[in-house]
C-alpha cells in the first residue's frame, strides 16, 4: 500500500501539504482533486521519487511498476504502433536479450528469451498495442503513420496509449481527457474499469471521475482528505461540511439564493423531452451541492444581449468543408432559435468543428447558404483560442486591443480602470494584469479567452471545446453562467457534466450530415460504442480460413446444433492436446541442460502457445454460436 505519515512537502518556500496522512489501498481507483496550485502534481512527484517529503515518513512497495503519461511531445520518426509497443518496457528488453543471444549463438539462452517472450505476452503485443491506438480514436490506416506526422494532440494520445501499454502495479494519470473526444473518453474510461492496479488520476471532469474512480483524495488549506466515495459523493459530503459552517453563511445564503433562481427557472421551462429531462437532473445536482458552488473563488455571468433576433439563423441545403475535394457535411439544413441550447454531438473525425467554424464565420459553406439574422452577434471559443492568444502580451493589452476595434459599435467603455476592473471579475487582479501571457497556465489562458468572450456581449455562444483548460470550480461557473445567459448556445464538449446541465436538445455531426439527435447522452454514449465497432469491422482484414482440425463457423442459417456441438468438441480436443504439450514443454525447459534441446523447446513452445491462443479464440465463438442456436 501507499502510506503518507505526517507528510510535509514544500515547492521552494510555499508549504503545499503540512503534515498530512493518508493512505491507498492495493488496487484502488483513486480521484485527486483540488484547486489549481493546491499540490495535486507535486503530490504526484512524490508518489514517482521525483521529490522526496520534507518532513514525515512515505512508503510504498519498492517493487511496485509505475507507469504514467510522459508531458513531453514526442518527436520521432517510428511509426505509431511502434512508439505505442515501446511502453512495454520488459517486453522490449526481453526482444534485445533474444538479439544478442541469437548474435551470440546462445542455445540455452535464446530458449530462456522465446520462454521469457511467451509469458509477457509477446503473441498478441501487436494487436494489444493497436487496440489501445484505434481506442483512443486513431483510424486503422494510421497505425504505421510516423508519429512526427500527427498534430501535438494525437501525440499526447499516443503518449496516453504508450502509459496504459505498460504493465504497472500503479497508474498516474495527470489530466488524461484533455486531448480526447468524447468517444476516445467512453473507450478510456471502460479501460481503466478493468484495470487491475492502483490508479491515481487527477481530472477535472467529474463524470469520468465518477466512472472510474471510488476514493476522492482532497487538497485543501494544505491538508489531504480522503473521502470513501467517488466525485460525486465527495461533493454531496462537502457541501454538507461547508453549510455548517457559520462564518460564511450569510454569503453562502445570498449566492444560494441566486442559484435558486435560476435553477427554478430552468427546471420550470424543461419539457418532457428525455434531452431536458437530463438537464433537470443536472440542476437538482446544483440545488444540492449549492453551498460548494456558492464557496467557490470564481463566479461571472454573461451580461443581457443588446438584441435576441429570432431565428438567430437559418442553414439551407448547405455543404461544409475545406474545398470541393475535401466536403465534410453535405444537405445541411437546420434553424437556430433565439434561447436555444444545443449540444453538438459527433465522433472524432466526423465534422463537429467543421460545422462551428463555419458558422463562426472563419470558413464560408461551399453550397447552399446560412443565413444571419439582423443583430447577430456570435461570441465563439475555438478550440485553438488559447493559440492565438499573443504570448508576450499582458492580459490588460489583450482587452485593450479588442476595446479599441470593437468598443465603439458595442457601446463598451475603452477606459484603463473599466478594463482593469473588468479582468479583475476573472481573478486578473494586480500585477496579473501587466504579466505576459506566456508565461501562464492553461487554465489563465482559457480564463482570460471567456473574459473577452464575455465582454463582446455576444447573442449567440459558439463553444468548441471550451473546458480543456479549466478547473472543476471554473467549470462550475462557466455552467451556472450559461445557464443564465439569455441568449442562443451551441455547445461542442467532451465534458458530459456540462453538456447535461446547460443543453435541451442535441444535434448529431455524423457520416456526412447533420441531424436532431433523439436521445440523451446514455443513448449518445451507447450509439458512440455501436458507431466505434462499426468502422473496426469495416476496416478489419479478412480473417484468415482457420486450421481444418476446426471447422469455421458460419453465422447464416442451415448449421444445425449437433454440427456446431461437434465442432466445440472438436476444439476442445485440440486445446486439451495443445494444453498437454505447452506443460510438458514448460517442464523439459525447467530440466533439459542440452543447449540445442532447450533452443529447439523453446521455439516450439513460441509456436504452441501461438496456437493455442488461435484455438482458443475459435472455441469462443463456436459456443457463442451453440448459444444463439439455443
Amino acid at each position: 500500500m501507499i502510506n503518507l505519515k505526517e507528510v510535509s512537502l514544500r515547492r521552494g518556500a510555499k508549504v503545499l501539504l503540512d503534515r498530512v496522512s493518508v493512505t491507498i489501498n492495493p488496487g484502488e481507483s483513486v480521484g485527486l482533486v483540488g484547486r489549481n496550485g493546491a499540490g495535486k502534481s507535486t503530490l504526484f512527484a512524490l508518489l514517482l521519487g521525483q521529490l522526496h517529503e520534507d518532513s514525515g515518513e512515505f512508503t510504498m512497495p519498492a517493487q511496485w511498476r509505475i507507469a504514467q503519461v510522459e508531458q513531453h511531445m514526442p518527436e520521432t520518426s517510428e511509426s505509431a504502433t511502434d512508439f505505442v509497443l515501446a511502453g512495454d518496457t520488459r517486453l522490449m528488453s526481453l526482444r534485445e536479450e533474444l538479439t544478442r543471444a541469437e548474435t551470440d549463438g546462445d542455445g540455452m539462452a535464446i530458449a530462456h528469451a522465446h520462454s521469457d517472450l511467451a509469458d509477457a505476452g509477446e503473441h498478441d503485443a501487436v494487436p494489444r498495442a493497436q487496440s489501445l491506438i484505434l481506442g483512443l480514436g486513431f483510424k486503422p490506416h494510421e497505425l504505421d503513420n510516423p508519429v512526427d506526422s500527427f498534430s501535438g494532440g494525437w501525440r499526447m494520445r499516443l503518449q496516453l496509449a504508450r502509459a496504459l501499454m505498460s504493465p504497472s502495479d500503479l497508474l498516474l494519470l495527470d489530466e488524461p481527457t484533455n486531448h480526447l473526444d468524447l468517444d476516445a473518453l467512453v473507450w478510456l474510461e471502460a479501460w481503466l474499469k478493468r484495470y487491475q492496479g492502483t490508479l491515481v488520476v487527477i481530472s477535472h471532469d467529474r463524470e469520468f471521475l465518477d466512472a472510474v474512480t471510488k476514493v476522492t483524495l482532497h487538497i485543501e488549506n494544505q491538508k489531504l482528505t480522503r473521502y470513501g466515495s467517488n466525485y460525486s459523493g465527495f461533493e454531496t459530503l462537502r457541501a454538507q461540511q461547508i453549510a455548517l459552517q457559520s462564518a460564511t453563511f450569510a454569503k453562502q445564503q445570498e449566492k444560494i439564493a441566486h442559484l435558486q433562481k435560476f435553477i427554478d427557472r430552468f427546471k420550470a421551462k424543461a419539457s418532457k423531452a428525455k434531452q431536458a429531462q437530463s438537464r433537470v437532473k443536472a440542476l437538482e445536482r446544483m440545488e444540492k451541492i449549492a453551498p460548494v458552488l456558492a464557496d467557490a473563488e470564481f463566479t461571472f455571468e454573461f451580461k443581457e444581449p443588446a438584441n435576441l433576433p429570432n431565428p438567430m439563423l437559418a442553414i439551407s441545403d448547405a455543404s461544409f468543408g475545406y474545398g470541393e475535394d475535401a466536403v465534410i457535411l453535405r444537405d445541411v439544413n437546420g434553424t437556430v432559435l433565439a434561447g436555444q441550447r444545443i449540444g453538438i454531438l459527433g465522433a472524432n473525425g466526423q465534422g463537429k468543428s467543421t460545422f462551428v467554424k463555419t458558422i463562426a464565420r472563419t470558413m464560408p459553406p461551399l453550397a447552399g447558404t446560412v443565413t444571419e439574422g439582423k443583430g447577430l452577434a456570435i461570441g465563439y471559443f475555438a478550440q485553438q483560442e488559447l493559440d492565438v492568444l499573443r504570448p508576450q502580451d499582458t492580459p490588460l493589452e489583450h482587452l485593450t486591443r479588442l476595446a479599441r476595434e470593437l468598443g465603439p459599435a458595442l457601446g463598451q467603455s475603452a477606459r484603463e480602470q473599466d478594463l482593469r476592473n473588468w479582468l479583475g471579475q476573472f481573478l486578473f487582479t494586480g500585477d496579473m494584469v501587466q504579466q505576459a501571457v506566456g508565461s501562464m497556465s492553461g487554465g489563465e489562458k482559457a480564463r482570460l479567452v471567456l473574459c473577452m468572450l464575455v465582454w463582446q456581449r455576444p447573442n449567440l455562444l459558439l463553444l468548441d471545446e471550451p473546458t480543456n483548460h479549466l478547473d472543476l470550480a471554473t467549470r462550475e461557473a462557466l455552467a451556472v453562467a450559461l445557464n443564465e445567459f439569455e441568449g442562443t448556445v451551441m455547445l461542442v464538449s467532451h465534458d458530459r457534466a456540462l453538456l447535461r446541465s446547460v443543453c435541451d436538445e442535441f444535434w448529431l455531426v455524423g457520416r456526412g450530415a447533420v441531424k436532431p439527435f433523439d436521445g440523451d447522452l446514455d443513448d449518445y454514449q451507447q450509439y458512440l460504442l455501436e458507431e466505434a465497432k462499426r468502422i473496426r469491422d469495416e476496416a478489419a482484414p479478412p480473417k484468415p480460413t482457420p486450421a481444418p482440425t476446426v471447422a469455421p463457423v458460419v453465422k447464416k442459417g442451415g448449421r444445425s446444433k449437433s454440427t456446431v456441438r461437434r465442432e466445440l468438441d472438436q476444439a476442445e480436443a485440440l486445446m486439451h492436446k495443445l494444453e498437454g504439450e505447452k506443460s510438458s514443454l514448460e517442464t523439459s525447459l525447467s530440466s533439459t541442460v542440452d543447449a540445442g534441446k532447450i533452443a529447439e523447446a523453446g521455439k516450439r513452445l513460441q509456436s504452441v502457445t501461438e496456437e493455442l491462443h488461435k484455438v482458443e479464440e475459435r472455441w469462443l465463438e463456436l459456443t457463442h454460436e451453440l448459444d444463439n442456436i439455443g
